[in-house]
C-alpha cells in the first residue's frame, strides 16, 4: 500500500523566512530611495511572491513603478536573497519534531511551494533539512502553480504518495484553496504570512503550534475525506 503523505508549504509554514525576504526587499527599495518596510507591515507585504512584495511595497509607500522597473527589481531581489541563504531563516518551533512523528507513523513528507524550486532547495539544504522530504516542488517545477490543484497533486505523485491518503499544511488562502480544489484536507497554521485570518478561508483544522499537529488529526481528516 502507498504510504500516506503530509505536504508542507514553505514560507510562513515550514520556515520563518520573513526576516530574509524583508532584507532582500529593503535592499531593492534602498536602491531606488524608497523607505524600507518594517516588521509591523509584514502581513501586508510577504506571502505572495517577490513581484507582489515589490508591488505592495511601492503601493504602501504611494510610489509608482516605472515601465520595466518591476523586472529589474525582482532580479535584484533574487540575487540578494540567493546570495544570503539561509540568512536568519529558521524552521518554526516544533516542525521538525512533527515531521519525525509522521515519519515514525509511516508517512512520507514533501514540500509544495510557489517559491522557485532552486531557491527552495537551496534554503532547505542550507538549513540541512532537505533530507526530510521525498519531493520539493516549487512554483516552476510544473507548468502550473498553486492555487492550481495540479501543483499539489504533482508534488504528491513526485514524492510517491497517494492523493487519497494525503494532508496538506499551509498558512494562506492559496494553500487552503489549492488543497480544497485537490480534494485533500488542509491544516492551517495561524502564525504564517496572510493578510487575513486563516479561519476566514475555512481550512479543515487550524493549529497555533506544531505540537498540535498530530498523526491522529491527520488520520481523522483523511478518513473523513474518504467517506
Amino acid at each position: 500500500m502507498t504510504a500516506p503523505i503530509i505536504v508542507f508549504d514553505l514560507d510562513g509554514t515550514l520556515i520563518d523566512t520573513a526576516p530574509d525576504l524583508l532584507d532582500s526587499l529593503n535592499h531593492c527599495l534602498k536602491g531606488v530611495n524608497i523607505e524600507p518596510v518594517d516588521g509591523s507591515e509584514i502581513n501586508r507585504i510577504v506571502g505572495f511572491g517577490s513581484r507582489v512584495m515589490i508591488e505592495r511595497a511601492f503601493a504602501v509607500r504611494r510610489k509608482n513603478l516605472a515601465p520595466g522597473q518591476l523586472d529589474t527589481l525582482q532580479a535584484e531581489f533574487f540575487d540578494h536573497y540567493t546570495n544570503n541563504v539561509p540568512g536568519r531563516s529558521q524552521p518554526y518551533p516544533g516542525v521538525l519534531e512533527a515531521i519525525e512523528r509522521f515519519k515514525q507513523a509511516g508517512y512520507t513528507a514533501a514540500v509544495c511551494t510557489n517559491k522557485l524550486e532552486g531557491m527552495s532547495l537551496a534554503l532547505l539544504k542550507a538549513l540541512a533539512i532537505d533530507h526530510h522530504f521525498q519531493a520539493i516542488c516549487g512554483g516552476d517545477t510544473f507548468p502550473v502553480r498553486k492555487p492550481d490543484p495540479a501543483h499539489l497533486r504533482g508534488t504528491i505523485t513526485m514524492a510517491g504518495g497517494n492523493p487519497e491518503r494525503a494532508v496538506m499544511v499551509g498558512d494562506s488562502r492559496t494553500d487552503i484553496d489549492t488543497a480544497k480544489a485537490a480534494g485533500i484536507p488542509v491544516i492551517a497554521v495561524d502564525f504564517g504570512y496572510t493578510d487575513r485570518p486563516v479561519h476566514e478561508f475555512e481550512p479543515s483544522r487550524i493549529i497555533s503550534h506544531f505540537d498540535q499537529l498530530t498523526v491522529e488529526m491527520a488520520e481523522e481528516l483523511i478518513a473523513a475525506t474518504a467517506s
